[in-house]
């Protein structure tokens, strides 16, 4: 069981970045709005989430309720972006956010839609304590705001099954990412708010791969995620040079 102490807590929490979020919680649902790139990303994640969980646990994708009866906790899932769509694809989903505010204006938004989503205010210390496991794990555009990335996985991992699976989405710490992701998306084309990411905690394939393997579990693929500016879409790619996604199971080694 991860540790809970106030000092695993600021490994694993950055205060200021979740009061920055809950400054923002009404803004959620605006496709125009400050989280409009989460918007245009959300089908290639969904894509992605959709397809490996149903290569995982030997599912039809094209099925419209492919994910019934798994239960999913989304770790930092904010107003709900992924959540909503998860639920319509059969899932039984937990989300899961530090700020109160951001959980509020997922529940609202649920509530309108006639969705079944358990969403809770807290942190995945207190949820792990709890004894409450999952079939998926989904840490999505979360560790490279987190002080202490192997601690946070580490924790995020007792929430999983045996047999479960994790996956994350993240920034890679390269030179094309900082001039893309930070430069280009907040100084040049005012997609994110300046200061939205720090470059020096985005995380490399090879560190995340590390992280998961302190953590018990395997990296199983990675994929990137890039934008095509002729279609003004973003898109599953070979390319894990900025955006990527990622999967992992427990290693066969773990107890």
């Amino acid at each position: 069981m991860a540790n809970t102490s106030n000092s695993q807590h600021d490994e694993t929490l950055d205060r200021a970045e979740v009061e920055r979020f809950a400054a923002m919680a009404h803004e959620w649902w605006d496709v125009n709005g400050k989280f409009k790139p989460l918007h245009r990303l959300n089908r290639g994640r969904l894509t992605y989430i959709r397809d490996d969980l149903c290569g995982h646990f030997s599912r039809d994708a094209r099925k419209l309720t492919c994910l019934e009866g798994l239960d999913i906790l989304d770790v930092g899932c904010g107003g709900g972006l992924l959540c909503e769509p998860l639920a319509r694809l059969g899932a039984r989903v937990t989300g899961l956010d530090p700020a109160e505010e951001t959980i509020q204006a997922a529940r609202q938004h649920a509530a309108s839609q006639n969705l079944r989503v358990d969403y809770r205010a807290g942190r995945v210390e207190d949820l792990a304590q709890s004894g409450d496991k999952f079939d998926a794990v989904l840490v999505m555009e979360v560790v490279e705001h987190v002080p202490d990335v192997g601690a946070f996985l580490a924790t995020c991992a007792d929430t999983l099954r045996p047999g479960g699976r994790m996956i994350l989405s993240t920034i890679n710490r390269t030179l094309k990412s900082y001039a893309l992701a930070i430069v280009g998306a907040e100084y040049i084309l005012r997609w994110l708010p300046v200061g939205t990411h720090r470059w020096e905690r985005f995380v490399t394939v090879e560190e995340l791969r590390r992280a998961l393997g302190s953590a018990g579990l395997d990296l199983a693929n990675a994929k990137g995620l890039v934008y095509n500016p002729l279609r003004d879409d973003w898109q599953l790619a070979a390319d894990t040079d900025v955006n990527y996604l990622a999967a992992a199971s427990f290693s066969k080694s773990s107890p």
